[in-house]
């Protein structure tokens, strides 16, 4: 079923707030123990369907997970998200060193996949999964500052970078959708930066021939971090299914831009709201979210992004009570 299906298809509002960190006070572990055990991890998320009733069940974002296949020193804090640490892409050369390693052979890469099959077993709405997106890889394997500055000095060597991620997106996202993985989130931070036609041609086309290859889910989606505003429509050249936007971007606003066959995912703030607010400000944020977005059918009401492990668990009750009152 395709996304706007679903969606049209629910006769209500779904509800999907992005809880995969704070499902972990749940079966009192730290996210590095989930990130490393398939089998916890899946028992998390079975919790997290099992306490909050959401409309979809996405499993842990970590944005180092395909670099650290390819090799790459990441930084594995308790309580926090893994870190890329050294950046070794330097030149093109550089790329053959990674290639000599197949990272669907990396064993926490292959844990994330199992953790997608046990999901499968045991939760029985959809269950969603993240691929670094293509040009916030090569971001990680290049270093953000610099791949920013070559997208205008090399943007040979951004191309060739680019084109190096893609091809592990391509295939990580097809170990995902034959586990059965549902919805599919492809994250690209590091594009916030971009100009539309920087995006449009380091990081747009890729992600669309990523959308466009056989055999994917039916349910892509694209989430960026950050304000968006000025690439709306360029996400949507993308051909994703969805689009999942942080809490700087006025929603209702960007439903007038965004195509009424793609799904609009967001945006209560995960950090300002959902972590620092209390209860009542919690559902008066969704309550006031709810109201504008009232006339608009293609919308799941959901967080910003990925929620902090410390968040109160009555704040995501407050969440989903008011979000399906």
């Amino acid at each position: 079923m395709a996304l706007i299906e679903l969606v049209k298809s629910s006769g209500r509002r779904l509800v999907a707030p992005l809880l995969g960190y704070p499902g972990a006070q749940l079966t009192n572990s730290s996210l590095k123990q989930n990130e490393f055990n398939p089998v916890l991890h899946a028992s998390t998320m079975e919790k997290i369907a099992a306490r909050f009733a959401p409309d979809a069940v996405f499993f842990m974002m970590d944005l180092s997970l395909e670099a650290g296949a390819l090799g790459l020193p990441v930084r594995y804090p308790l309580y926090e998200s893994p870190s890329v640490e050294k950046h070794p892409v330097k030149e093109a050369s550089d790329l053959d060193r990674l290639r000599v390693v197949d990272p669907l052979d990396d064993a926490r890469l292959v844990a994330y996949i199992k953790t997608m099959e046990l999901m499968k077993r045991s939760i029985s709405v959809p269950c969603a999964a993240y691929v670094a997106g293509p040009f916030t890889l090569a971001g990680l394997l290049m270093g953000a500052s610099d791949i920013a500055m070559a997208t205008i000095t090399d943007p040979k060597l951004v191309h060739q970078t680019v084109k190096f991620a893609q091809s592990i997106c391509i295939r990580y996202s097809h170990a995902l959708a034959e586990t059965g993985a549902d919805m599919i989130v492809v994250l690209e931070p590091t594009a916030t930066f971009l100009s539309p036609r920087s995006f449009a041609t380091f990081c747009g086309m890729y992600v669309r021939e990523i959308i466009e290859a056989a055999g994917m889910a039916e349910m892509m989606i694209l989430h960026i971090c950050g304000d968006t505003k000025h690439l709306l429509r360029e996400m949507c050249a993308t051909g994703a299914h969805g689009l999942s936007l942080d809490a700087p971007i006025d929603l209702r606003a960007a439903a007038d831009v965004v195509d009424p066959d793609v799904v609009l995912i967001g945006n209560v703030d995960p950090v300002g709201v959902m972590l620092n607010g209390d209860a009542d400000q919690v559902a008066d944020a969704v309550r006031k979210l709810l109201d504008s977005m009232s006339d608009v059918e293609n919308f799941i009401l959901s967080t910003g992004c990925d929620l902090p492990y410390e968040t109160p668990h009555e704040n995501i009750d407050a969440f989903m009570d008011e979000g399906r009152r």
